[in-house]
């Protein structure tokens, strides 16, 4: 354990990790070295993060996570448990590929539910919410509702993270009040008043 940041004593923190202040790491996690982890980060029991893998400030990985090399999360990333990232698209034991990693980008306050997957070289546009058990094989657009096998959008979410109502062009969040435009590229843009 550091003044900065804390680590149970079952988790490995290899020497070169970069570790923000304030982020907690649980049982039987490994950290390697060439990871940076922001500040204020939560990793579960059983999380690996590999020695490429970037992630921002506030981020919380739960239990039973992998973050390999060229996974890149931003600030507040929500992954839920048991949920996977791959890093090449046609794995084969018998051939080395890791020259084929694929850079997978998760944008700010974007979650990830528990066991979904997301493929290698996708981007995850910010604020967007993939449910639990789907299958991201494609970009994802910001505050898209992602659900099923493969994901399909199946709405949008606001900041706060409730499905959001659309009607037309204006789509509204009952609970905290957001408002924001549908454009005719079918994308949702920045809140609105």
């Amino acid at each position: 354990m550091t003044a900065a940041w804390q680590a149970h004593g079952t988790a490995t923190i290899d020497p070169g990790a970069e570790i923000g202040a304030g982020t907690r790491i649980w049982h039987y996690s490994h950290v390697m070295s060439g990871a940076r982890i922001g500040a204020g980060c939560i990793l579960g029991q059983n999380v690996f993060v590999g020695p490429g893998a970037r992630l921002g400030n506030g981020c919380k990985v739960q239990n039973n996570v992998s973050l390999y090399d060229a996974v890149e999360l931003e600030d507040h990333v929500f992954c839920g448990p048991s949920m996977v990232f791959t890093n090449v698209v046609n794995p084969r034991a018998a051939i080395e590929k890791k020259d084929q990693f694929r850079t997978t980008r998760v944008g700010h306050d974007a979650t990830l539910g528990a066991n979904c997957t997301v493929v290698c070289g996708v981007t995850i546009g910010h604020h967007a919410l993939v449910g639990a058990g789907a299958v991201v094989t494609r970009d994802v657009p910001p505050h898209a509702l992602m659900l099923g096998v493969p994901a399909r959008r199946a709405g949008w979410v606001c900041a706060c993270g409730e499905t959001l109502r659309v009607d037309g062009a204006e789509a509204t969040c009952a609970t905290c009040g957001g408002k924001y435009r549908v454009t005719g590229d079918d994308e949702l843009v920045g809140e609105v008043g």
